[in-house]
């Protein structure tokens, strides 16, 4: 037993770890070839970097379902917009001392953050996502795209790099090894969740969501080292987005998404009260550092509220 279940988190451990070295080397080839058009920092942050830093939860919710554990999806989604706001713009807050929001974020983006949020909840409150429920969904992707590339008050100047063919081949690789690093990924969680007797949800909100938020973290901690907080900033918010409308979305024309009742009733509330909360926080154009404490306290109580 204790022998098989060490086995089991080696594997969860190297695919993910896998997993999350892929989606770096996807982020940076996929930042370069943004950069190479002359795209602006934040419109990076909110689209490129933000998909590419959404592919571990992605690709594994696609691994999920093809596996008959679709439960792990809407658990991976709300745990990773959850970690998201808490952990990462918290982290962000606390070492930058101080975020500054752009009124084009405050006119735009956090009140399209918000409405995903309460989107989400009225698409999986009957305790499944229809075809036509996931096409809308990705109609609000594509209206939020259009939206990001096309409103730019950014006068920053771009370096515009040249796309190599070893840009493009590691892009293609990354994308090749994030594919097998989903699939033992999702492995891993459903024979762990079976050997602890936990709900693969549950470890889906929580060990699979803080994994799949790493890019994430290190993105924006990188971009914030770097003077860049627009690309910070977007970097979540495009993520959190994402989220909510691919990772939920495109998994459901694979098969049928399983809702656990008690995400309905803790996680998804949650997230859309600290969704809330990041609003509120963003009427002042700056996130302070105590806010970051704070932001950074509300996600450690979800995880010991998760398990307990």
């Amino acid at each position: 037993m204790t022998q098989e279940l060490l086995t089991y988190i080696a594997i969860f451990a190297v695919s993910l770890f896998a997993l999350l070295q892929a989606s770096d080397f996807f982020v940076d080839a996929a930042d370069k070839i943004g950069s190479s058009f002359g795209i602006p920092p934040f419109i990076i942050g909110v689209t490129v970097v933000a998909f590419g830093t959404s592919l571990p939860e992605l690709a594994a919710s696609i691994a999920a379902v093809v596996e008959g554990s679709s439960d792990i999806v809407i658990g991976n989604v709300v745990g990773s917009n959850i970690a998201n706001v808490g952990l990462v713009l918290g982290l962000v807050a606390v070492i930058g001392k101080e975020i500054k929001v752009r009124e084009t974020i405050m006119h735009a983006d956090i009140p399209l953050l918000v409405l995903s949020a309460f989107l989400l909840w009225f698409v999986v409150y009957d305790g499944k996502v229809a075809i036509f429920e996931a096409i809308f969904l990705l109609i609000a992707l594509a209206i939020f795209l259009i939206h990001s590339l096309t409103s730019n008050d950014s006068d920053d100047e771009v370096e515009r790099p040249k796309i190599t063919w070893q840009t493009i081949a590691i892009l293609l690789a990354s994308a090749v090894v994030i594919k097998f690093g989903a699939d033992y990924t999702v492995f891993g969680i459903v024979k762990l969740s079976g050997l602890m007797g936990i709900g693969s949800a549950v470890i889906a909100q929580s060990l699979v969501a803080l994994g799949t938020s790493l890019p994430e973290v290190f993105v924006s901690i990188a971009a914030i080292k770097k003077g860049q907080t627009d690309m910070a900033v977007g970097n979540v918010l495009g993520s959190n987005i994402f989220n909510t409308y691919a990772v939920m979305a495109i998994p459901a024309f694979i098969g049928p998404l399983i809702i656990p009742p008690a995400v309905l009733q803790f996680s998804l509330p949650y997230m859309i009260a600290l969704t809330i909360a990041l609003a509120v926080m963003c009427i002042s154009k700056t996130i302070c550092r105590w806010e970051g404490y704070m932001l950074i306290l509300f996600y450690v109580f979800f995880l010991v509220k998760l398990f307990t």
